[in-house]
């Protein structure tokens, strides 16, 4: 059976879809592993949210989660032993999922992690505030962080737009984080996202230059190591990543968050590596966590076998605008089964184009990530037709 892909230049192709799902190279199909931890890093995948198609929102709206679907793709990454790293910006903050929505997914998480044993990270910020003075992103940092902290989670410190916006310089950025980092009941996570993946973080840290603003970032960092378990890095620059890496004070870990360069910077090299909190690791769950497993036995070859070929996939959906990576990623859970439509709270299923989609669908079955190929095919036929491409 072949499929009609719609090409960038208006053209067609036909593709052949994959008959079998990926398996190991002694050609068992990857299964879950009862949740067993990894031994030689500690991975996250950023989790997407399942929207609810049959409510009746408007533009603009609060968004209607599919609390069912969306928990049980929680189980489904932790069934393979991986993290889940909830409310972060694969989950559609600040694009559709406003802090109320995003409150009551922390909630619901982190007490189906405590059922079923998982691991889980929350992501606290400012996003309900579209400006604000320094004193009211404060306070709405405080907010944020007491409710995950209140949820038996622990917190990933999430860059702030409105404090990218308010702060007059470095200084507002060392006060405010040296507040929230000695009030911290545990330990949390610093999150840089880059630019490419939220336009109205640019200049983070107060320094447009990048080697100023990671002197800052490290101030902050060593001012209160204790109170930092580790940092996240989105800035899609491995060489940066892997010289801050090195800078950081003992005891503090850097989870890659370039979903360019995760395989190099995860493998690592002589001075250290990465672990991981990625938005790509949606998608890649299971493969992911078996050739974490993989490098778990000290085979770095056998783990970059694994894990290199994905590449090519996550740079297509990363590609820019970066920020609508989300589209590809929930395109590609509805056709895995992971949830029954291809809806996105706030309508941006309609972000990317038809050969975007097409081009994901044909990379993502290459690597053999749908448990059902003929589920995966006869959906994105479904797709095609509503577009007007026939067979």
């Amino acid at each position: 059976m072949t499929i009609r892909l719609p090409a960038a230049d208006g053209t067609t192709r036909t593709y052949e879809p994959r008959a079998e799902p990926f398996s190991t190279s002694s050609g068992t199909p990857v299964s879950p592993a009862s949740g067993t931890p990894f031994t030689s890093r500690t991975v996250f995948a950023a989790a997407h949210v399942v929207a609810d198609p049959y409510a009746d929102v408007s533009p603009g709206g609060p968004a209607a989660v599919d609390w069912d679907a969306t928990l049980a793709f929680r189980r489904h990454l932790w069934s393979h032993g991986l993290g889940v790293a909830e409310a972060m910006d694969t989950a559609q903050r600040g694009m559709g999922l406003d802090w109320a929505g995003a409150a009551e997914l922390i909630r619901r998480s982190a007490a189906e992690a405590r059922a079923v044993g998982g691991r889980i990270v929350c992501g606290a910020g400012t996003d309900q505030l579209t400006g604000g003075t320094l004193p009211e992103i404060r306070a709405a940092y405080e907010e944020q962080l007491a409710v995950v902290e209140e949820s038996g989670a622990r917190p990933v410190l999430m860059a702030s737009r409105a404090l990218a916006s308010a702060a007059r310089g470095p200084e507002d950025y060392l006060e405010l984080y040296g507040h929230l980092l000695r009030q911290s009941a545990e330990p949390v996570i610093l999150h840089w996202l880059g630019p490419m993946f939220d336009p109205a973080l640019d200049g983070y840290w107060g320094l447009a230059d990048l080697d100023a603003a990671t002197g800052v970032f490290l101030d902050v960092i060593a001012a209160h190591p204790d109170k930092v378990d580790g940092v996240k890095i989105s800035l899609l620059d491995a060489g940066r990543e892997t010289d801050l890496r090195r800078r950081l004070p003992p005891g503090v870990r850097c989870y890659t968050g370039d979903d360019f360069h995760y395989p190099e910077l995860i493998a690592g090299d002589a001075g250290g590596f990465s672990h991981a909190l990625l938005g790509v690791f949606d998608p890649l769950g299971p493969l992911a966590a078996q050739a974490v497993r993989v490098l778990d036995t000290g085979d770095v070859r056998g783990f970059r076998a694994l894990l290199d070929p994905t590449v090519g996939l996550s740079r297509h959906l990363f590609q820019p605008p970066t920020r609508f990576y989300k589209t590809g990623v929930v395109l590609l859970a509805w056709l895995a089964g992971h949830q029954s439509h291809f809806t996105m709270v706030g309508g941006w299923q309609s972000a990317r184009s038809l050969p975007h989609l097409a081009r994901a669908y044909e990379l993502a079955d290459g690597l053999g990530l749908f448990p059902d190929p003929a589920l995966a095919e006869e959906r994105m036929t479904h797709l095609l037709a509503l577009y007007g491409v026939t067979r």
